[in-house]
C-alpha cells in the first residue's frame, strides 16, 4: 500500500463524538475524523468548528466524514474533496446516535445556531 501524507489508516477514531464538545457539554451538527491522528471533531456548520480548529492547531491537513454512509475526505489546505483509503474502524459514529448530537445537549433552536 502506498502511503499518503496526512493519512494514517491504522489509527482508530478518538471516540464516537466531538472530543471538545463532549468535554465542554456542547453539541455538534456533523462529525469529522482527522485522517492522521483519529481526532473526532465537529464540522464547520457546528457552533464550535472543532475539526477545522484541530487541523489548524495540529497541522493535520485531511479529514474524513464520520457520518454513516459517507466516506469522502476533505483537504483543508486545498479546499477540495478527495477519495482515500479505508480508515481503521469504526468508520462512523453509531447509526443510532442522533444528528445533531449528543442526545440531551442539543438546544431547541439548534438550526438558528448553525454556521
Amino acid at each position: 500500500m502506498t502511503e499518503t501524507p496526512g493519512i494514517d489508516p491504522t489509527v482508530a477514531p478518538s471516540g464516537t463524538g466531538c472530543a471538545e464538545c463532549l468535554d465542554a457539554g456542547g453539541w455538534w451538527f456533523h462529525l469529522r475524523r482527522c485522517a492522521q491522528c483519529g481526532h473526532i471533531g465537529c464540522c464547520d456548520s457546528s457552533p464550535e468548528q472543532h475539526a477545522s480548529a484541530h487541523s489548524r492547531q495540529s497541522g493535520h491537513p485531511l479529514i474524513q466524514s464520520f457520518e454513516p454512509g459517507e466516506d469522502w475526505f476533505w483537504s483543508y489546505p486545498d479546499g477540495q474533496f478527495y477519495n482515500g483509503p479505508n480508515l481503521s474502524p469504526p468508520r462512523s459514529h453509531p447509526a443510532d446516535q442522533p444528528v445533531p448530537g449528543p442526545a440531551g445537549h442539543v438546544p431547541a433552536d439548534w438550526r438558528r445556531r448553525l454556521h
